[in-house]
């Protein structure tokens, strides 16, 4: 009985670190500078994020991207959100990503995923496709394809994201 009580207390805590663990599987990608990023390591100090991967021959993507960088620095001050832009663009096409990136003056961290494997992991099939990850790394929605102002739904699931962050935060009321 006690080996029984000592085994499933085992597998309790073997539980309670798994469902701890990061949302995002351990894969290394690299910046465009050639830096190694762990994606299981990537966070946003407590704050949201957001992934978009995209492709420099997707239109559709360069749209959403663009039209996000439009409004990305009043998201980063109203919710402190990071967008992190993975281009799933072969490894001999990675030169046009950082010129078209470049061109573009996003200020997103770029990360380049040239054989997919991020995005396999992930279980994406078809891009742009968008997570939404809040300040503890649940990914708290995924949708694939952009329409024109898609940003505005954004916008409002970060402002949800910060509202339920604050009010888990805010301490009790004395009486």
């Amino acid at each position: 009985m006690k080996l029984l009580r000592t085994l499933f207390a085992a597998m309790t805590i073997l539980l309670a670190g798994t469902a701890a663990q990061a949302a995002l599987p351990s894969v290394k990608l690299k910046d465009l500078k050639g830096k190694t990023v762990d994606m299981a390591q990537l966070n946003n100090g407590g704050k949201p994020m957001i992934i978009s991967f995209f492709a420099s021959w997707c239109k559709p993507c360069k749209r959403e991207l663009n039209a996000i960088s439009d409004v990305y620095p009043d998201w980063v001050d109203e919710t402190g959100v990071k967008l992190v832009a993975i281009s799933v663009d072969k490894a001999q096409d990675a030169s046009k990503v950082k010129s078209y990136v470049d061109s573009e003056g996003w200020e997103y961290e770029i990360l380049v995923d040239p054989n997919s494997d991020f995005m396999r992991a992930m279980g994406i099939q078809q891009i742009p496709h968008l997570l939404i990850i809040d300040g503890n790394g649940k990914i708290v929605e995924s949708r694939s394809g952009y329409t024109d102002g898609a940003e505005g739904h954004i916008i409002k699931k970060l402002r949800e994201i910060q509202k339920g962050a604050t009010t888990k935060k805010a301490p009790a009321k004395k009486k």
